[in-house]
């Protein structure tokens, strides 16, 4: 990724790349993979050559889920692959058995009732290793795409997910505002978008929140801006929340709420993915993304719990915490997002514990007043396997976040509906946007499961992606 510190990257050119691993045609000598259930194995075992057939029976193997029987032909080599699974089971809850392979190339039946549902994306998602500060490179074994998949889509989900993971896992010392700047620029600069970016003092005019969050790292706080296609196009505007670590100022988290803080800026990294995905496939719209790029930290001139800050739209802020600075940073990008009025304004940030506490690392909840709009990000994302859940503007609870001295405090007095009260804080910096959705992200998965290992993660964007491909079609 040129433009990166040399410390970011411990190897050259170690940004994975699907196309390497999902093949877009074989050259005939590809091992194919069939998939068998426990009632299924007996047909499948009778058409399987007497060598086949014993070999099968030595291994024990009944074509239970989560098993894998690798027959060898007569050099000692893998011939044919049978995955054991269970009748519901798509390319995902096989993706973990794909890892077990021995490097080679492999390929699903020929019909498309054989290629079990996303077993490329899985395949790829999965062959995804964050090894640039290791030794050894992850190695695994290629794919030969199905004839009935989409080939350039699903290398453009694959690779999204791959960014997003690669600038989530890399950490804090290697990764700060200049950086997350410079990972922006050089995905602006591959698809010609215009590139803009305002830092340091000159925040304080435009953006004074982002400003306050971010001036006591020697790091310069910054707002990056780059706008892509046609400008008659419907106005779709992504902002990601961009700290690059939060220590939680002054208002210091414990050792153990700052040692994920690396992907506090993961809602930064996911629009960057879902920005990439839009640009690569060169859908009719006029995109614009936000991303206050900042970090969170302790010095003599950090901001304080008591401080009153004026936003860019105007609205007063009291500091109940300055470890909500999450929203603060947001305000002043929304507030300029909202100035031109979008047709589609998006935000996602790593924004709330209580998310978690609601619906776990896996399900992140969205926020939209727009009915139609939440109809077709749940369908979206029951369809693309992108799981979210909408949770509600609840109007009556703006009360919790009001103060006596500014138009609100960032805040709220309570710890219920901790959620719900960061998204309508949000809220309060979009009046003119025709289409408001937020998303309160995890961005990483905790503990690993087939396509997804532990780590930093994309989540919604797949969903995002499909949905924006459907409303603005070409």
């Amino acid at each position: 990724m040129p433009g990166l510190r040399p410390g970011l990257l411990a190897k050259e050119g170690v940004l994975m790349d699907a196309r390497k691993i999902l093949l877009k045609a074989g050259d005939g000598r590809a091992v194919k993979i069939q998939v068998s259930t426990a009632a299924s194995w007996p047909k499948l075992r009778s058409r399987l050559s007497r060598l086949a057939q014993t070999w099968a029976d030595a291994q024990n193997f009944a074509g239970n889920a989560g098993t894998l029987l690798q027959i060898p032909d007569g050099k000692g080599a893998v011939a044919e692959v049978i995955l054991g699974s269970n009748p519901e089971d798509d390319g995902f809850r096989l993706a973990r058995l794909y890892g077990k392979l021995p490097p080679g190339t492999y390929r699903f039946g020929e019909a498309k009732s054989e290629t079990p549902e996303y077993a490329e994306l899985a395949w790829c998602l999965e062959a995804y290793g964050f090894d640039r500060y290791k030794t050894g490179p992850k190695k695994f074994p290629s794919l030969v795409c199905s004839p009935h998949t989409d080939y350039g889509n699903v290398a453009r989900l694959a690779n999204a997910t791959y960014l997003v993971r690669d600038l989530i896992n890399t950490p804090s010392n290697d990764f700060g505002p200049d950086e997350l700047e410079a990972a922006a620029r050089k995905i602006a600069a591959q698809y010609k978008a215009k590139f803009s970016v305002v830092k340091g003092e000159d925040l304080k005019r435009g953006f004074p929140m982002v400003y306050a969050v971010g001036k006591a790292s020697p790091r310069q706080p910054r707002l990056i801006d780059f706008t892509w296609g046609a400008v008659r196009a419907p106005r779709v505007t992504l902002v990601g929340k961009g700290v690059c670590f939060d220590t939680g100022g002054l208002d210091i988290k414990p050792a153990s709420g700052m040692a994920l803080m690396k992907k506090d800026m993961g809602g930064a990294a996911n629009v960057l993915g879902l920005a990439q995905m839009i640009m690569d496939a060169k859908l009719p719209v006029r995109l614009r993304v936000l991303i206050p790029a900042v970090e969170n930290s302790i010095a003599g001139n950090a901001f304080r719990p008591g401080d009153i800050l004026k936003s860019r739209k105007g609205l007063t802020v009291e500091i109940g915490n300055t470890d909500a600075e999450g929203r603060l940073v947001l305000g002043d990008a929304l507030a300029l997002a909202d100035e031109e009025t979008p047709d589609l304004l998006i935000d996602m940030a790593t924004l709330t514990g209580s998310a978690r506490v609601a619906l776990g690392p896996d399900l992140p909840p969205f926020y939209t007043n727009d009915e139609i709009l939440a109809g077709d990000v749940t369908r979206h994302s029951q369809t693309q396997k992108d799981p979210l859940w909408r949770m509600p503007f609840w109007d009556p609870y703006c009360s919790l976040f009001e103060s006596p001295v500014a138009d609100l405090n960032n805040s709220a007095d309570t710890s219920f509906a901790g959620s719900i009260t960061a998204a309508l804080f949000l809220k309060r910096f979009v009046e003119n946007a025709k289409s408001y959705l937020h998303l309160d992200i995890y961005g990483w998965t905790p503990t690993a499961k087939p396509g997804f290992p532990k780590g930093g993660e994309a989540q919604g964007i797949r969903t995002l992606f499909s949905l924006i491909s459907e409303r603005y079609k070409k």
